[in-house]
């Protein structure tokens, strides 16, 4: 069972959530938040598996608030809901610890799975938004940095450091897989090592990395 806090300002937004979620016995809507401040208070209190949150919102906005629930170091990851007018807020989402992105019109068994891959620690991006995202993160990073002397790249082998681009991309553990030519399981090894190797709580800090290092830039995947 996958605890669920909605954090949402719209009160129709969140009563859609909820019927969605309460209709699968796989989730269960622990609580209801309409700003960031009430999001953090409620997380802390109820400790959900997953948040979904807004990034919009009156007072404190979505991103300060999963900045303050990630840095508890606690149990619950964050999964962003946004719209394409909200590209100008993804670095600072990323930076802030969210564990995914969705897309608020997203198919509802999409959310289901991004709700489901978020709370098993994956990260999840619509695909619809990866390059956009990357793209939008990439605006904000400075230029190659000589990152090569960085001494958690030094530790990963060759093939790690070739998944490490490979994630950077914003490619997925298939195309990784189709690439490289092995099996999917063989993918999700490397990628759990090269995490552990560089101190990733997921995939989206690991994107991070990448980016901050110079290893992927905008229109190389």
């Amino acid at each position: 069972m996958t605890t669920v806090l909605i954090v949402d300002d719209q009160p129709l937004q969140r009563y859609g959530f909820r019927v969605l979620l309460d209709s699968v016995p796989e989730t269960e809507v622990v609580g209801e938040a309409a700003h960031g401040a009430e999001a953090v208070r409620k997380a802390a209190e109820l400790r959900p598996d997953v948040v979904l949150m807004d990034v919009r919102m009156p007072g404190m906005d979505g991103i300060e608030a999963t900045r303050r629930i990630t840095a508890t170091g606690g149990r619950s990851r964050v999964l962003v809901l946004t719209t394409f007018d909200l590209d100008e807020y993804v670095h600072a989402a990323l930076r802030a610890g969210a564990g995914g992105f969705l897309l608020k019109d997203a198919r509802p068994e999409e959310l289901l799975a991004g709700i489901r891959a978020v709370a098993a620690g994956d990260a999840v991006i619509a695909p619809a938004l990866t390059r956009r995202l990357l793209d939008e993160y990439a605006q904000h990073v400075p230029a190659h940095r000589g990152g090569s002397d960085d001494p958690r790249l030094a530790s990963l082998t060759d093939r790690e450091r070739e998944i490490l681009v490979a994630i950077g991309k914003g490619w997925t553990n298939g195309e990784i897989a189709a690439h490289f030519v092995v099996s999917e399981s063989t993918v999700k090894t490397h990628v759990g090592r090269v995490l552990s190797k560089i101190g990733a709580r997921d995939r989206i800090q690991a994107v991070i990395f990448a980016y901050d290092l110079g290893l992927a830039r905008p229109g190389t995947g």
